[in-house]
């Protein structure tokens, strides 16, 4: 399944609700210290560029995670909403939000160089280190 229709989620207290178009089935895993700071662990996405909406944004609070991405949560019950790129507009969106299960593909690993050694997935996927990510996203 490459295609994935626009899926709605809501944060835990039912306060932010969510609508989002994946960009495909795939979705990541980010390693980098911030993200297992953030959540305890690996953050667990996919990517939704800028096709995202919500609903009670009153709720909505944001923390400047970096000079270009911001991390959103809801001030109510704390559940993470998205990490966003700033200047593109670029969504992540962590799969629990989602209602419904869109059968799911575990395609990459980001930040893999900085992955603690106390835990690993078995899954065959894309791994990408620290440098490999900045150069994306840099175009070099």
């Amino acid at each position: 399944m490459d295609s994935i229709s626009r899926m709605n989620g809501r944060c835990l207290c039912g306060a932010v609700r969510i609508a989002a178009k994946p960009k495909d089935s795939g979705f990541g895993a980010c390693h980098c210290d911030m993200c297992r700071k953030w959540g305890g662990g690996p953050l667990l996405a996919t990517e939704c560029g800028a096709d995202v909406s919500f609903e009670g944004a009153d709720a909505i609070s944001t923390y400047a995670s970096s000079d270009w991405a911001e991390r959103g949560f809801c001030k109510q019950c704390g559940t993470h909403l998205f990490y966003r790129l700033k200047n593109e507009g670029h969504y992540a969106i962590p799969l629990g939000l989602f209602d419904d299960d869109a059968n799911w593909r575990f395609a990459e690993q980001i930040f893999i160089d900085r992955k603690p050694a106390f835990y690993s997935f078995a899954d065959n996927t894309r791994n990408l280190t620290e440098a490999e990510v900045f150069a994306q996203y840099s175009g070099e």
